[in-house]
């Protein structure tokens, strides 16, 4: 049922899923229906017992620019019988899919109803959403307020969010504002920077626990010089091979790669997809170093602000000595050391001298 109401017979609602509305957008909305009045009418349902008999279900943006606009009626559908469930899963509905809806907003929605009984499942199926993609939602609600107002922000993208959401809130703030403050040259390596940190959460044995053994020592070595190497020769061979092909004009290949043009295609294809695996292993493996540089900075930090405590708490644990009134000292003897030094011998006149002797 559609009808005209005054915008003082509407309220909005307490439980409405966005929190943040763009003040640019809002005043744009506001223009426009200064200009050509409001095109789509909101969305309520009747409430008893309220101040106001009607409580907005979708259209709260709409809503507040009609009351900057000067705007005094408003169309409105009308949703007799609509439960608070029933209102707020329409309300959702209504804005989980628009740009302007956070993703942290979006989370928090889809808890409110798994707080009410609805399975992910469910959730997905309401809203046309994959089950993954309400589970990584989910996930986002293990975020500390800084890490989340990033993510709003957009500072944080969606999925770097899920994996930093996954750490201790501590770790969190580690990966978040290295991210940040560009420490990372693509959300790839942040990524995997964030599954390190997770891996010494959870204690993997990265490196051994024991010492390697002089054995493990020498192999480790050996692959070393031999990666080593190997990298030499593809800097050597394949780099300067692939900047001559680069500067050709493809009709000058044609013509110059002949019959082997096909080889050259298939290999160069080899390479390129071995290239990619390898550089997403070293990506990872540089994620895990990192992870570890961190943790150990972190436990050494620890161990200085330990030592720095207990340091105070021995100053502090020391008796202070009390103020006595000091009392002339009697003339202590020299103290003897290893070289005994003689008082110069006083002069006297030779005369008193020879009297003294007679």
């Amino acid at each position: 049922m559609f009808v005209n109401l005054k915008l003082s017979e509407i309220a909005p609602n307490p439980d409405q899923p966005r929190k943040f509305f763009d003040k640019a957008k809002h005043e744009e909305l506001t223009g426009s229906i200064e200009e050509n009045g409001l095109l789509q009418p909101v969305v309520v349902r009747p409430v008893e017992g309220a101040d106001a008999p009607y409580m907005l279900i979708a259209g709260e943006r709409r809503w507040r620019a009609c009351k900057d606009a000067g705007l005094e009626v408003v169309p409105a559908k009308v949703i007799e019988g609509a439960s608070e469930e029933k209102a707020y899963v329409l309300s959702i509905a209504e804005n989980v899919n628009r740009e302007d809806m956070t993703i942290m907003e979006e989370a928090g929605a889809y808890a409110d109803l798994k707080a009410a009984g609805w399975t992910p499942a469910k959730i997905a199926k309401q809203f046309g959403k994959t089950e993954t993609h309400i589970t990584w939602r989910l996930g986002l609600l293990t975020l500390r307020p800084e890490v989340a107002e990033m993510v709003d922000k957009g500072q944080i993208k969606n999925n770097l969010a899920w994996h930093i959401a996954q750490l201790s809130p501590a770790n969190q703030m580690v990966a978040a504002m290295r991210y940040v403050r560009g420490d990372f040259d693509s959300e790839a390596e942040a990524q995997h920077f964030a599954n390190g940190l997770k891996m010494m959460e959870k204690q993997t044995s990265l490196t051994g626990e024991e010492a390697p053994t002089a054995e493990v020592q020498e192999e480790r070595k050996k692959a070393k010089a031999k990666a080593k190497d190997g990298l030499g020769k593809a800097e050597d061979i394949l780099i300067p091979l692939f900047e001559e092909l680069g500067e050709k004009k493809p009709e000058d290949l044609a013509v110059i790669l002949g019959s082997d043009l096909d080889r050259y295609v298939r290999v160069v294809g080899k390479i390129y997809n071995q290239v990619q695996l390898v550089r997403n292993l070293l990506s990872k493996a540089q994620g895990i170093q990192r992870a570890m540089e961190a943790e150990f900075n972190k436990a050494a930090a620890e161990v200085q602000q330990e030592a720095v405590e207990k340091k105070g708490e021995t100053a502090e644990a020391k008796p202070t000595a009390k103020k006595t009134t000091a009392k002339p000292a009697a003339p202590k003897p020299a103290v003897r050391t290893g070289a005994v030094t003689k008082a110069p011998a006083r002069r006297t006149p030779a005369k008193k001298t020879e009297a003294a002797g007679k």
